[in-house]
């Protein structure tokens, strides 16, 4: 009886392991890898062109990011919100605020130079992500809590953690933060084409981010529904939120695959 009942253990745990692989392949399916020039990206990236410089000088050699500099992680993300955020600085459609420099990178690099570097870092599988908490509160930045910020980014809030409801011009009284869940997937780890992975991104980025999207200095996303979102948080919201998101583990309990990754 015990014997036959491993067995069954076992044939399920291969068919679900099955299926989970397959889901991840169709899930890969669904969304723009990119079809640009690797070659021409990898050397933009690691060598920059022309009087574009390279973008590891901002964004470090495995385009992590860095929390001194206030950039983002850019390797692993989305094609397609790659290259929608250097189209909109090439257009002035979102301004660089952090480093001042990306408006005029975007504007030295032909369209398809734009396609090609976020087709190679599309492709990027980085391993050094996310944020040192611990060493960022030490040098004196504020640091939410890592708890609160997981039941916010999977659950919302009914009200703001300061206990200021939405002001009636943001929508109806009473209503809170929506879960981030909703739209970037469990975790943050993100849902193409529209929606970026947040999990793993930098604490500091996040942090800017959320307040530039709150005070209106960011309005390139869709609907502007960022903007409404972060109106509505108050900064020890937007500190838990950032402080969960920078380490936050993609995958789901007993799940070894995830969505859109090789």
């Amino acid at each position: 009886m015990q014997q036959a009942k491993s067995v069954v253990i076992a044939i399920a745990m291969i068919i679900g392991v099955a299926f989970t692989a397959s889901s991840v392949m169709a899930a890969e399916g669904m969304y723009s890898k990119g079809t640009g020039n690797k070659a021409n990206g990898e050397n933009i990236f690691k060598n920059g062109k022309g009087d574009v410089p390279a973008c590891t000088s901002c964004h470090g050699e495995t385009g992590t990011g860095n929390d001194d500099l206030g950039t983002p992680m850019i390797a692993g993300q989305f094609f397609s919100f790659l290259f929608k955020q250097l189209e909109d600085y090439a257009s002035d459609k979102r301004q660089d605020t952090t480093m001042f420099v990306m408006n005029a990178n975007a504007k030295g690099l032909s369209r398809q130079d734009r396609i090609d570097v976020s087709t190679y870092l599309a492709a990027l599988r980085p391993t050094d992500l996310g944020s040192d908490l611990a060493a960022l509160k030490e040098a004196g930045v504020e640091v939410g809590t890592v708890y609160k910020g997981r039941a916010l980014v999977e659950y919302g809030s009914a009200v703001r953690s300061d206990g200021y409801n939405a002001p009636k011009d943001l929508g109806s009284p009473g209503k809170g933060v929506p879960a981030c869940k909703s739209c970037h997937g469990y975790a943050g780890r993100g849902a193409p084409p529209v929606y970026p992975m947040i999990g793993q991104q930098k604490y500091v980025y996040l942090v800017n981010q959320l307040k530039q999207w709150r005070d209106g200095s960011r309005t390139n996303d869709p609907m502007g529904q960022m903007q409404a979102v972060a109106k509505k948080m108050s900064d020890e919201d937007i500190h838990n939120a950032a402080a969960y998101l920078t380490n936050a583990n993609p995958l789901s309990n007993g799940n070894f695959f995830r969505p859109y990754m090789n």
